[in-house]
C-alpha cells in the first residue's frame, strides 16, 4: 500500500469528534512530578524533594529560565499527595498547609507570571491513589468548580477506589463540570487504563468528546524494561489506538523518564523518538535542577519536538518487524513529510540495516533527509539503498521531505532548527 493511500484510510478512521474546549491542539508538553518525586512528603528531612510549592515553584524557574518554556513545555502538573487529609468546612479540597502554605490558587499565579501552566490532580473515587479525599460523584461540581476559581490550566482524574459504574458516571459528568465553569481547562483521563485500555470495553470515540487526554495503560517506572513494555503494547494494538488520536484528544503513554536514572542516553533517546512517532504528550519527570547536558539535549530536540507537535496531529504506526530485531515506525507529518524510526531491540552491537524509501513503499521521488538526533542532511531517491547503523536499543531517526517542496511548505519542521 502507498503511504498516500494509508493517509487517507487513517484520516477516515480518525474522524471522531474532539472536546470541544479548543485545547491541546497539539499533544501538550510540560513537568509532571509523580515519577521521579511520588509521594515523598518529608519536608523536614527532604525539603528540596518534598512535594511542595517550592518543588514546584523550583521547577517553574527551571523551565522558563533554561530554554524549555520556548520548545513549548509549558505546564508544571502536580500529581498525588498535594492535598490535606480533609477538606475544608465548604466541602472543598484544600492544599497541605505547611506544604503549600501560599495555596493554588497563588501558586498558579507564580506559574502564569512566568508565561507557564499549572496542572493539578485528582481521583474519581473516594480516595486517591495515595489516600488522600478522592472526589466522589457527589463532589464533581464542587471540585471542578474549585479548581477554577484557583485558575488551574489542566486536571489528571485518576480511578483508584472507584468502580466501573462510578467511572463511566464520572469521568463524563467532570468533563461536563469543567467546560461549566467558563476557564479553559485541559482535561486528563485515567479511564481507559481501569478498564483494559482497549475496545470493546474502552470507547474511545467517547473519549474524544469528554477528554482531551488519557492514559491508557500501566505507569511508567524508571526502567528500559517499562519502556519496552509500553511500546510493545502500544505498538501491538496500534490498530485500535492509533485512530483514536488526533488534534484535541491524545493517547497518553505516560511520562518521559529521560534524565532520570534507568535509561542510557541511546535508550533515552528511542523514548523521545517513540514517544514522538506516537504523538504522545511529553510530560517530563525528572529533575530540571540537576539535569545531566545530554538528556537534556535530547528533551531539547527541536527537530523531534517539531515532529511530535506536527499539527496534522496524526499518530503514527510500526511498518516492519525485522528477524534481526530492527523494526520500522512511520508518522505522516503536514505538507507530505513524515518521519521514519529505525530502531533496535538488540543488545549485542550496532547493527547496520539496509532499505530503501520504495521498499518502505514511498512513491517514486526523491526525498530531503534530515537525521533527528545528529542534524545531517541528504538527499535520498526512493530506489536508491540506504545503510543506517542502529545502536543496541537505540533508534536513528529521520525526517522526510521532498526537497522541490521543502523550502516553502516544511518551515515548521525546519524552524525548530534554523532556532538553535
Amino acid at each position: 500500500m502507498h503511504f498516500s493511500l494509508l493517509v487517507f484510510a487513517c484520516v477516515l478512521c480518525g474522524s471522531t469528534l474532539a472536546l470541544n474546549n479548543g485545547l491541546m491542539r497539539t499533544p501538550p508538553m510540560g513537568w509532571l512530578a509523580w515519577e521521579r518525586f511520588r509521594c515523598d512528603i518529608d519536608c523536614q528531612n527532604d525539603p528540596k524533594n518534598c512535594i511542595s510549592e517550592n518543588l514546584f515553584m523550583d521547577m517553574a524557574d527551571r523551565l522558563s529560565e533554561d530554554g524549555w518554556r520556548e520548545l513549548g513545555y509549558v505546564y508544571i502538573n502536580i500529581d498525588d499527595c498535594w492535598s490535606s487529609m480533609e477538606r475544608d468546612e465548604n466541602g472543598r479540597l484544600q492544599p497541605d498547609p505547611k506544604r503549600f502554605p501560599g495555596g493554588i490558587h497563588k501558586l498558579a499565579r507564580y506559574m502564569h507570571d512566568r508565561g507557564l501552566k499549572l496542572g493539578i490532580y485528582g481521583d474519581m473515587g473516594t480516595h486517591t491513589c495515595g489516600g488522600y479525599p478522592g472526589t466522589t460523584l457527589d463532589k464533581i461540581q464542587i471540585d471542578a468548580q474549585t479548581f477554577a476559581d484557583w485558575e488551574v490550566d489542566m486536571f489528571k482524574f485518576d480511578g483508584c477506589y472507584s468502580n466501573a459504574t462510578e467511572q463511566e458516571q464520572g469521568y463524563p459528568l467532570m468533563s461536563k463540570a469543567l467546560n461549566a465553569t467558563g476557564r479553559p481547562i485541559g482535561y486528563s483521563c485515567s479511564w481507559p487504563a481501569y478498564v483494559g485500555g482497549l475496545p470493546p470495553k474502552v470507547n474511545y470515540t467517547q473519549l474524544g468528546e469528554i477528554c482531551n487526554l488519557w492514559r491508557n495503560y500501566d505507569d511508567i517506572q524508571d526502567s528500559w524494561d517499562s519502556v519496552l513494555n509500553i511500546i510493545d503494547w502500544f505498538f501491538d494494538n496500534q490498530d485500535a489506538l492509533q485512530p483514536a488520536a488526533g488534534p484535541g484528544r491524545w493517547n497518553d503513554p505516560d511520562m518521559l523518564i529521560i534524565g532520570d536514572f534507568g535509561l542510557s542516553l541511546d535508550q533515552s533517546r528511542s523514548q523521545m523518538a517513540l514517544w514522538s512517532i506516537m504523538a504522545a504528550p511529553l510530560f517530563m519527570s525528572n529533575d530540571l535542577r540537576t539535569i545531566s547536558s545530554g538528556a537534556q539535549s535530547i528533551l531539547q530536540n527541536k527537530i523531534a519536538i517539531g515532529i511530535n507537535q506536527d499539527a496534522m496531529g496524526m499518530a503514527g504506526r510500526r511498518i516492519l518487524k525485522e528477524k534481526s530485531g530492527i523494526e520500522v515506525f512511520w508518522r505522516p507529518l503536514s505538507n507530505n513529510a513524515s518521519a521514519l524510526v529505525f530502531f533496535s531491540r538488540r543488545t549485542d552491537m550496532p547493527y547496520r540495516y539496509t532499505s530503501s524509501l520504495r521498499q518502505l513503499n514511498f512513491t517514486t521521488g526523491s526525498y530531503k533527509i534530515i537525521d533527528v538526533f545528529t542534524g545531517k542532511m541528504a538527499s535520498l531517491k526512493d530506489s536508491t539503498d540506504f545503510v543506517v547503523s542502529v545502536n543496541p536499543s537505540g533508534v536513528v531517526m529521520w525526517y522526510v521531505s521532498a526537497p522541490a517542496r521543502m523550502n516553502l511548505n516544511h518551515l515548521h519542521i525546519f524552524s525548530y532548527i534554523t532556532q538553535r
